[in-house]
């Protein structure tokens, strides 16, 4: 065969092969899509970006005082604000910000009302943050109950938060000595409050009117939040109106008969703030059908405490583990992302993954949560996460 021969047959080649695709693109248009979308001019842009059309994520709701982030269909490890899981507790308030203000009083040198312009004047601070309402899981305390990843875990998220460093604004106050403790309320018709050490959170706590690159959305405290991370969801008061420093905890509804975790023994543990570490696997998970062959699991890995240093993956209900790669970033007191290859030959098999952050505290499997903590707690619940995969390839929810 010449040079020209071979050409000719190259291009005979490619020809059919662009033949082959320009037939495959000429088929009938659907839903009044264009059959070649380059040959048909696009839409103009819209003053505030739309996701596709075809991309369908979205939150669920959980009665009517919250709605869960869908984790089976994020990725990385930052939640787009429209799904930004929401919690609260008599609805949304509208609330303009030029009218809104924040009291800072109680032990302080200076007692101050504050508005929002004036703090966006101090030193804006930004950084990545998980929350994690303390009810998220709930569900799983008494028996497998979620039927997917976003009804057993998806009341976490993590964005990017902005505002000012709430040190800085106590510091312009000035603090009391005596002062231990803050109230912080909100501007909902709940007047959601909740006392909080202050040593404990001083130097991580910020006062929040952005997330993600703009201004808070309503359900997530427009126009000014609370952020403490690594601290339960509850803690970081939406629409916050008031802070309140004084000599010990004001003992309000919400640290009393709510957000307190009942033990075996009948006693009740209270400000138990920081959520422990805790993981699940996204893929595959609940409600998903997967076929024999090799994928990828994934999934998520969080800790209160820190960074998340180790995941590890079983696919035999916890009998052997496998250690799972961490995606870059892994940073403190976020999502971190996890990954391991696995083959899976038709069996049916019983998937699990556990968590370490670098503060040496492994995810405990439930049997031993359960041994400690009895089964009449609402909150805090952190044990392994299992998936039955069963022969035909459905993934269930199961307590083994």
């Amino acid at each position: 065969m010449n040079r020209r021969s071979l050409l000719a047959g190259t291009v005979g080649l490619v020809g059919s092969m662009v033949m082959g695709s320009t037939r495959s693109s000429a088929e009938p248009a659907t839903d009044g899509l264009p059959a070649d979308p380059t040959r048909v001019p696009g839409k103009a842009a819209t003053p505030y970006g739309q996701r596709s059309s075809f991309e369908t994520a979205g939150r669920v709701s959980r009665a009517w005082w919250a709605s869960l982030t869908p984790l089976q269909d994020s990725h990385g490890i930052l939640t787009p604000s429209a799904l930004h899981f929401e919690r609260h507790h008599n609805g949304v308030p509208t609330i303009h910000p030029a009218q809104h203000r924040l009291l800072v009083h109680g032990l302080v040198d200076q007692p101050w009302t504050f508005t929002l312009d004036d703090l966006k004047r101090f030193p804006a601070v930004s950084r990545l943050a998980f929350i994690e309402c303390s009810g998220n899981s709930a569900i799983e305390w008494k028996g497998p109950t979620g039927k997917t990843v976003q009804d057993t875990h998806g009341l976490t998220s993590t964005s990017e938060w902005t505002g000012v460093a709430l040190k800085t604004l106590l510091q312009e106050v000035g603090v009391n000595p005596q002062a231990s403790w803050m109230l912080a309320e909100g501007s909902d018709a709940a007047a959601m409050t909740r006392s909080l050490p202050l040593a404990s959170m001083l130097d991580e706590a910020m006062l929040c009117y952005a997330q993600n690159g703009e201004p808070l959305r309503p359900e997530q405290g427009y126009p000014l939040r609370l952020v403490i991370p690594g601290w339960e969801g509850n803690t970081c008061i939406k629409w916050l109106r008031r802070l309140k420093l004084g000599r010990a905890p004001f003992m309000t509804r919400e640290e009393t008969s709510q957000y307190t975790d009942l033990m075996p023994d009948g006693k009740a543990r209270q400000f138990t703030m920081v959520m422990e570490a805790k993981s699940v696997i996204t893929s595959p998970s609940g409600g998903q059908q997967i076929q024999p062959g090799f994928l990828e699991i994934r999934g998520l890995a969080w800790s209160g405490r820190g960074r998340i240093t180790e995941v590890e993956v079983s696919m035999d209900g916890g009998r052997s583990w496998r250690q799972a790669a961490l995606q870059d970033p892994v940073l403190p007191k976020c999502h971190t992302r996890f990954h391991v290859p696995w083959r899976w030959n038709g069996e049916d098999v019983i998937l699990q993954s556990r968590c370490i952050d670098e503060t040496g505290y492994v995810q405990p499997d439930r049997a031993a949560l359960v041994a400690v903590r009895g089964v009449n707690s609402v909150y805090h619940y952190n044990a392994i996460q299992s998936w039955r995969i069963a022969a035909d390839g459905l993934v269930s929810n199961v307590h083994p």
